[in-house]
């Protein structure tokens, strides 16, 4: 398992080293000494999944309000997404940035999302499955999102017409009417 690092400060890309034979191969996927070996320290509370049936799905731009700020490893295990995170951290050199990679099946790439980053995805293909790895459980009270066409950020999707999205996920406000609320600190 490599773990290489992004533009963006603290976030990085788990690539996985598959062992190849005749019957196919066998990789790791999560190894704590090798995320922490890379200043990771990543506690596991629990793991979710999510299918899309059809491409060109967004969902985004999702995370989790102080004191339940979350940190997640995203790995697409069937079919591609253009997976994106935005650093939302107002200390970080990268606030404000934002980092997309496309996460499938075939690539065996995973992505490290550390606390206070936005995150979201667009599905390339239909009948995707994507593996979250979460640092801390799901708490309704503190889910808080963005626009996933916020123009304070500009993130270009592959696909912009015949999207697919949630209600709740079309009316998540801009960054810039919020920030008040929703700005995290590296303490967090």
């Amino acid at each position: 398992m490599l773990v290489k690092s992004t533009p963006l400060q603290h976030a990085a890309v788990i690539e996985r080293e598959p062992i190849r034979d005749t019957r196919g191969y066998f990789a790791r996927s999560f190894c704590r000494k090798t995320l922490v070996d890379h200043g990771i320290l990543f506690d596991l509370a629990q793991t979710n999944i999510a299918f899309n049936d059809h491409p060109y799905t967004i969902r985004g731009m999702h995370f989790q309000l102080p004191p339940y700020s979350e940190e997640k490893i995203i790995t697409c295990t069937q079919g591609s997404i253009y997976d994106v995170i935005i650093d939302l951290n107002l200390h970080s050199s990268t606030f404000g940035k934002w980092f997309g990679i496309t996460l499938s099946e075939k690539n065996q790439l995973s992505l490290y999302v550390p606390k206070g980053f936005a995150h979201g995805y667009q599905t390339l293909q239909g009948n995707t499955l994507i593996h979250y790895m979460v640092s801390e459980y799901y708490t309704p009270d503190h889910e808080s999102g963005i626009r996933w066409d916020d123009p304070a950020f500009g993130i270009e999707w592959p696909y912009k017409n015949e999207i697919i999205i949630s209600g709740k996920d079309q009316q998540w406000r801009d960054f810039n009417s919020i920030t008040d609320g929703i700005l995290f600190s590296e303490e967090d």
